[in-house]
C-alpha cells in the first residue's frame, strides 16, 4: 500500500503494462500529463490505444525486450494527450517480477522533456542561424556540428563534413598538431579563447579564422565533445598587414610601445633617423634606453597619459642617435587599443625638427644682432 501511494503520488508520470500490454498502473501524474483518467485507460493496450501508428512498434519493442527481462533506460517517443496535444516523453521500462520472479508485466517511469525538447530545438535553431561559424566535434574529433555560416564560409555542406575528423580532413597539414592540441584541452575541461589559425576552404582559399573552444558536456556534466565559436577575421588580417606595411614604409619616424613601455614598433623611418635597428630596440625599454636622463620624466608623463586615454600633440624634445647626435622630435602620442576597447599601449608618430629649429635659433640670432 505505501509503495502504490508512492507510485501514485509521485512526481513523474508512472504506468504500468501486464503481460498482454494492457494498463495496470497510471499514477496521477500520468492522468495529468497525458489527460485521461485511471478509468479511460485501465484494462486497455497501452500501444494500440495510446501511440500514434509511426511509434507503435519501436514502443512495443521496448515492451517486449522488458518482458524478456532486458529493461531500457532513456527511450524517446512522441504521447499524444487526450486533447491531442503531442508530448515529448522520456521512459525508462523496468520489468515487473512476482515473488517467485516471474515476470507479470512492465513498469515505465518517465519524464515529460516537451519543453526541453522545445527548448533544444529553439537553441539548433540560433546556433544554425548564427551570424557566425560554429561548428562541433565528438570525442572522437568527429564534426557533429556544422552551422549555415560554416557551410558558407568553408564551401563544404554539413552533409561533407558531419562524422568527419575536422583536423584530419579539415585543417592544414602544419596546424593539425596546434588545432588538436586546443581540442584535446577542451576534452579535458580547458576552453580556449581567441585562437587564430587557419581554414582552407573546398575552393582552396585560406581563411584566417578566430576561434572559442568551448567543452561540450551532457545533463550530467560527463565531457561529450567540443563546440567552437569562429570568426572570420581573414580581412582584418589584410588590413592589419596593409597598416603594417604602411606604418613600415611610412616617411615618419613611427614607434609603439606596450603598457610596460617596451617597444613593439619600429619603423624603417625610425631607424634611418635613429641609427638603431629594429632588432635592437625590440622589447627594450624606451624611455629608459634611448631617452636622455633630463627629458626622461617628461617622455614618461607622455607616455602614462596615453595609457589613460589621455593623448598628446606636437610635444617636442630630445632624441640621441647610436651615433651620439642630438634630434629634435616633435611627438603626436596617441593611445593604441585591443578590439574590446582596452589599452595595450601607445603609438608614437614623429617628425624630425633639428633642422627646422636650427634654422629658427639661426633666425632668432640674425634678428636680435
Amino acid at each position: 500500500r505505501e509503495y502504490s501511494k508512492l507510485i501514485d503520488s509521485a512526481n513523474a508520470p508512472i504506468f504500468g503494462v501486464d503481460n498482454e500490454g494492457k494498463v495496470t498502473i497510471w499514477n496521477q501524474c500520468a492522468v495529468k500529463s497525458v489527460g485521461y483518467s485511471s478509468e479511460e485507460v485501465m484494462g486497455k493496450n497501452l500501444v494500440q490505444q495510446f501511440i500514434t501508428p509511426e511509434h507503435r512498434a519501436r514502443v512495443q519493442s521496448v515492451i517486449d525486450q522488458a518482458l524478456a527481462g532486458e529493461e531500457t533506460a532513456n527511450f524517446e517517443f512522441p504521447l499524444i494527450t487526450k486533447a491531442g496535444a503531442r508530448i515529448e516523453v522520456l521512459l525508462n521500462a523496468t520489468t515487473r517480477r512476482d515473488e517467485q520472479g516471474s515476470i507479470i508485466g512492465v513498469v515505465g517511469i518517465g519524464q515529460d522533456i516537451t519543453g526541453r525538447l522545445a527548448q533544444e530545438r529553439e537553441y539548433t535553431r540560433l546556433i544554425d542561424t548564427a551570424n557566425a561559424p560554429i561548428f562541433g566535434v565528438d570525442t572522437q574529433g568527429r564534426v557533429n556540428v556544422w552551422n549555415q555560416c560554416a557551410v558558407r564560409l568553408s564551401g563544404y555542406p554539413s552533409e561533407e563534413v558531419m562524422g568527419h575528423s575536422l583536423v584530419k580532413e579539415f585543417i592544414r597539414m602544419e596546424h593539425q598538431e596546434k588545432v588538436q592540441g586546443v581540442l584535446d584541452q577542451a576534452l579535458h575541461g580547458e576552453e580556449t579563447a581567441n585562437f587564430d589559425f587557419p581554414l582552407m576552404t573546398k575552393g582552396k582559399n585560406r581563411l584566417e579564422v578566430l576561434l572559442n573552444a568551448t567543452t561540450r558536456r551532457d545533463e550530467q556534466g560527463n565531457i561529450i565533445g567540443v563546440v567552437g565559436i569562429g570568426q572570420d577575421i581573414t580581412a582584418r588580417l589584410a588590413q592589419e598587414r596593409e597598416y603594417s606595411k604602411l606604418i613600415e614604409s611610412a616617411n615618419a619616424p613611427i614607434f609603439g610601445v606596450d603598457t610596460q613601455g617596451k617597444v613593439t614598433v619600429w619603423n624603417q623611418c625610425a631607424m634611418q633617423l635613429v641609427g638603431y635597428s629594429s632588432e635592437e630596440v625590440m622589447s627594450k625599454n624606451l624611455v629608459k634606453e634611448f631617452i636622455t636622463d633630463e627629458y626622461k620624466t617628461a617622455v614618461q608623463a607622455v607616455l602614462d597619459m596615453a595609457l589613460h586615454g589621455e593623448e598628446t600633440a606636437n610635444f617636442e624634445f630630445p632624441l640621441i642617435t647610436k651615433a651620439g647626435v642630438r634630434l629634435d622630435v616633435l611627438l603626436n602620442a596617441t593611445t593604441r587599443r585591443d578590439e574590446q576597447g582596452n589599452v595595450i599601449g601607445v603609438v608614437g608618430i614623429g617628425q624630425d625638427i633639428t633642422g627646422r629649429i636650427a634654422q629658427e635659433r639661426e633666425y632668432t640670432r640674425l634678428i636680435d644682432t
